[in-house]
């Protein structure tokens, strides 16, 4: 008999690493730049550092690692409402796909060189 396959809801949450003792710069890109919104870590896990960001459906967690090395690959896609807006107004600096056919996106990079993808919301 074939086991039962999982019935995947979505993703949780997305970690992306920072180098120890980089929590400011982090809320400062992920609130500041970014306008997600800092929420508590369980108090077991807020003694490793980091921290866990939110927007809507949206989850990053931001984890310490001591052999720091950026994610240039590896990638969160986040959606969004008027991406180029959010662009313009942000002044971000960012590198436009136009790779996929139909599908507005921008990639750009976290204080830690963590490679981010913006999808404009409606061409998903």
């Amino acid at each position: 008999m074939e086991p039962a396959k999982p019935r995947w809801r979505g993703i949780d949450h997305v970690q992306i690493a920072i180098p120890a003792g980089r929590e400011d710069v982090a809320r400062d890109f992920y609130v500041g730049v970014l306008g997600l919104t800092e929420v508590p870590k369980p108090p077991a896990l807020a003694a490793r550092g980091g921290a866990w960001f939110e927007a809507g459906a949206i989850a990053i967690h931001i984890g310490v690692e001591a052999d720091f090395r950026p994610a240039r690959k590896a990638h969160p896609a986040l959606l969004i409402d008027g991406l180029r807006r959010f662009v313009e107004a942000g002044g971000l600096d960012v590198t436009w796909s136009d790779d996929i056919l139909g599908v507005e996106r921008c990639h750009l990079h976290d204080p830690f060189g963590n490679r981010i993808e913006l999808i404009e919301a409606g061409a998903a």
